[in-house]
């Protein structure tokens, strides 16, 4: 059921940051959503291999966990000024508010990332569940879900 909902997730990331960024206009926000767009591609790339919609590919595997590691460890210098208000952003204010706590999701991210063993579609399987809840965790708090 875990892994469901990470997949769930990661189709959920990456087509709602590329529809929101085509109206951004904020260059916060949009450095945040080309962010956001980047992690939800390689969640994509990831899922759609221990989900078995790909075939499992070691080195794509390898390749996007790097992305993911390198993007979450950019979360909070992109993330650190709120900019202009941006009707198409999809941050909420917030994260400016709960800063730390903001932080602490942005860490767990990374550290989900981090800890994801690429060696087969069952390790893969078995750290979507901790990535994908990292993700909703944040997501939940911080993020406006546009329609």
């Amino acid at each position: 059921m875990k892994f469901a909902k990470a997949l769930i997730l990661g189709a959920v990331l990456s087509a709602g940051a590329a529809h929101a960024e085509e109206e951004r206009t904020d260059p916060n926000a949009i450095a945040r959503g080309e962010l956001m767009t980047t992690i939800g591609k390689n969640i994509g790339i990831i899922g759609d291999m221990a989900g078995g919609k790909t075939a499992f590919d070691a080195a794509a595997a390898e390749g996007a966990k790097a992305a993911l590691v390198e993007a979450t460890g950019k979360i909070e210098a992109t993330f650190k000024d709120q900019g202009a208000a941006d009707p198409a952003s999809e941050a909420k204010p917030e994260i400016w508010a709960n800063w730390d706590d903001f932080l602490k999701k942005a860490k767990a991210a990374g550290d989900a990332a981090g800890a994801l063993d690429v060696a087969s579609v069952d390790t893969l399987k078995a750290g979507m569940g901790a990535l994908g809840g990292a993700c909703k965790d944040c997501h939940t708090t911080y993020r406006i879900m546009k329609q």
